[in-house]
């Protein structure tokens, strides 16, 4: 009962917490949180393995329909640096549930979509959406709760609820779409109207008073606008290079203008009296060495399942649903070891638990080199996913974790969402990379099933040593864990 009351009860207490700092939310309230992160991940998933029938049903060429991921993609990437901040200005319960809300009904029009160009649009609008609703919900769990077990504890359980939506995305997706593809693009609507209604009632309120009248002027108009402008830019160019060619003029201008507005963007943030990004965000040793690392990690991990998809589909002839299916494995020891990691990694500390993940992700990786025409399931692929699995579970609460220490309660929402910027770079970048790589390898060689896999899988294991490099920046200053408030 203790913990479920905590709603109520628990202090803002860290240092430096300023005026926006609000009440821990309880077990309960938590749980809303873990749900709309699962909704999340799941929207992630479900919705490669709807693409083919999406295409008949719609009539979409190949080149439009790569837009129902992208675009996702885009709004999310791009928005989340301003999402964070308007959660750290304006409320994060407020910006919590309008961005679930939004999710919800845009998840209904991409059901009901007559047409290609409407379903790509709402799923643009559902990616700013979740560009506003990850950092309001990480900065909603960890401010109020000291750094120690007990955020190591929540920040566990919101990277499982993250890890069996993805999970369960996939196979939900394989299996939703068998009866209609518009039941995947509903899938998230009855989350999102619990989490709504849940969320009124269990989420701590928003500060009252002056603080929240006075934020409006704090909010850097040019800031916001050079830094989603230019991330905007940057995910579209990462999207579109596989297809357009890396050195092409077009993918070129695209990231030459990026790279200018983020440029331009540095310069206001320099300038600026309240910046939207303090530049110390920007150039801290443990921030850079966890979001380079989160950048690697997710990078490798996205490529990994990109790869292992088009193994188990292209070469062992899986059905998608079987295929969604062989990442059972990975969701289930991800799930089942996060909560205890965080408590491991408050322990012990992130600057050791983050390296031992990245190593045995590592190690995960590597052993897809074994894969073959006719590779068993059971002795090749499933060491992979559970050795993944456990890797997953050391490194994304400890990354979490390390992003937002001794970050005060005002700013948790911006530290969350720079952890989250890196992290949808990485999976971009990365991704095409592998998938450059494996394109080429199957040029040069159309005759083998397994041509392009070596190469992509070393450019996988390559990221993820590469990542280490980062953790050797992670010498927190808050290894020595707070005391564990809930004993």
């Amino acid at each position: 009962m203790k913990q479920t009351r905590e709603l109520a009860t628990a202090p803002a207490h860290e240092a430096g917490a300023g005026p926006e700092a609000s009440p821990a939310p309880g077990t309960l309230a938590l749980l809303v949180l873990c749900a709309a992160h699962f909704m999340d991940a799941i929207d992630l998933s479900d919705v490669g393995v709807a693409l083919p029938a999406i295409q008949r049903d719609l009539g979409m060429a190949s080149a439009s329909l790569q837009w129902v991921v992208s675009a996702y993609a885009l709004g999310y990437g791009g928005f989340l640096l301003l999402g964070g901040r308007v959660a750290d200005l304006f409320g994060r319960r407020r910006a919590f549930l309008t961005a679930v809300a939004v999710f919800g009904v845009v998840s209904v029009l991409g059901a009901l979509a007559p047409t290609g160009a409407l379903l790509i649009a709402a799923r643009l609008v559902k990616g700013v959406a979740a560009g506003f609703l990850a950092p309001a919900a990480l900065s909603l769990i960890t401010t109020g709760r000291p750094e120690g077990p007990r955020r190591g504890r929540a920040l566990g359980w919101y990277a499982t609820a993250g890890a069996c939506g993805f999970v369960g995305g996939l196979v939900l997706g394989g299996v939703l779409t068998a009866l209609s593809w518009r039941l995947v693009f509903a899938l998230p609507v009855p989350i999102a109207v619990v989490a709504f209604l849940a969320g009124r009632r269990l989420l701590p309120a928003g500060p009252r008073g002056g603080a929240r009248s006075s934020t409006r002027e704090k909010i850097d108009v040019p800031g916001a606008l050079t830094a989603t402008g230019g991330l905007v830019l940057l995910v579209y160019a990462l999207t579109q290079a596989p297809s357009h060619g890396w050195l092409s003029v077009r993918t070129l201008v695209l990231v030459a203008a990026a790279a200018g507005l983020l440029v331009l963007f540095l310069r206001v943030e320099s300038r600026s009296r309240r910046p939207l990004v303090p530049l110390h965000f920007l150039t801290g040793r443990a921030t850079a060495g966890t979001n380079l690392t989160i950048f690697a990690m997710w990078g490798a991990y996205t490529s990994f399942a990109f790869l292992a998809t088009l193994y188990l589909q292209n070469v062992l002839d899986w059905s998608p649903l079987w295929t969604a299916g062989a990442f059972v494995p990975l969701g289930l020891a991800n799930g089942a070891l996060a909560p205890y990691a965080g408590r491991l990694a408050a322990r012990f500390g992130v600057h050791r638990m983050i390296p031992a993940g990245m190593l045995l992700l590592a190690l995960s990786y590597a052993l897809f080199f074994r894969i073959g025409p006719d590779s068993p399931f059971l002795t090749v692929v499933l060491p992979v996913m559970i050795v993944n699995g456990i890797g997953t579970a050391a490194t994304f609460p400890a990354l979490n974790m390390s992003a937002v220490a001794g970050v005060p309660d005002r700013d948790q929402g911006l530290a969350g969402a720079l952890l989250n910027t890196f992290m949808q770079i990485g999976g971009a970048v990365v991704l095409a990379l592998v998938t450059a790589v494996v394109d080429a390898g199957q040029r040069s060689d159309p005759g083998h099933p397994l041509a392009g896999y070596g190469p992509g899988t070393a450019v996988i294991v390559a990221t993820v040593l590469a990542g280490l490099t980062g953790t050797l920046l992670i010498r927190h200053r808050t290894d020595s864990p707070a005391p564990d408030r809930d004993h």
